[in-house]
């Protein structure tokens, strides 16, 4: 009997490759049977031992294309989120978009002034009965997780800045809330800690509900960069531009134009777009 074949993740480790964690991912973003089954099959013929996740996660993103795009898509976040760099600023505002959709009113990169020293927050957001603060931690690679480190600091900031009179909305007030938002994962160290110290910590598969996964599905906030009908130029130029979620693309459709992008190839890149929302409802 053959040894099963493995293969090689991005950090290089290796483990055995299993069939129904493909199907599965595919099943999650809406792949009728009859395509997840024919994907399966296409990605073992042609599986060497040893291939990469990212050849796999291509080949099998090619065949969902053809089968239906924007299911393509979906499968594409978590991929997409790391288009959003390569550095964090893009992340940041996505994060204050998330709160913008909750209700709140959210500004990035502000500095405040605690009991001892200033701080850098990344997003404040706010609303009449509350006030947010909130660490966003991006990774331009799946296998960097925000480790226990990273906890800790936050934890010190969370502390030096709880006696601070912040004025946002014309209000000043404490904070309430200081949240750790990453788009990858937490180290299981970081998680101990955090959940010790009742930290809100959001990452990319935690907690269980309410990670960030789930919030872009939930919300429909899928990142433009998830979209096949623009090229990654187009997607660059719409992110400098603030236009990070797909929603935003379809309440101002002339954006395109602004990057190039119209005639038949913008009828395509807002079906596509429409398409992508509708299915996340």
């Amino acid at each position: 009997m053959s040894a099963p074949l493995t293969i090689t993740k991005s950090d290089g480790t290796r483990q055995p490759f299993q069939e129904e964690k493909l199907a599965a991912s595919l099943r999650k973003v809406g792949a009728a049977d009859s395509a997840v089954a024919e994907i399966v099959g296409d990605v073992e013929r042609g599986m060497k031992d040893g291939m990469t996740t990212a050849d796999i996660y291509g080949r099998a993103f090619a065949l969902l294309s053809k089968h239906h795009r924007g299911a393509a898509v979906k499968y594409s976040i978590r991929r997409a989120m790391m288009e959003l760099g390569p550095d964090g600023f893009p992340f940041e505002r996505f994060v204050a978009r998330i709160f913008k959709l909750w209700g709140y009113e959210a500004l990035t990169d502000q500095t405040l002034m605690g009991s001892c020293i200033s701080h850098e927050v990344d997003v404040v957001a706010w609303k009449a009965d509350k006030l947010v603060l909130v660490e966003a931690k991006y990774h331009n690679e799946f296998d960097l997780k925000s480790d226990a480190k990273v906890a800790l600091y936050i934890q010190a900031r969370r502390e030096d800045l709880s006696g601070a009179l912040l004025d946002y909305g014309g209000v000043k007030r404490r904070f309430d809330e200081f949240w750790l938002v990453t788009n990858t994962k937490f180290s299981e160290m970081a998680i101990r800690y955090g959940e010790c110290k009742g930290l809100k910590m959001v990452g990319w598969n935690y907690p269980a509900h309410g990670n960030l996964h789930e919030i872009i599905e939930r919300n429909g906030l899928h990142p433009v960069t998830a979209l096949t009908s623009l090229t990654r130029a187009q997607k660059r130029d719409l992110v400098g531009r603030g236009v990070l979620v797909c929603i935003d693309v379809i309440g101002d459709p002339a954006i395109l134009d602004q990057i190039g992008v119209a005639g038949d190839a913008k009828e395509r890149v807002l079906a596509e777009t429409q398409m992508v929302i509708e299915q996340g409802k």
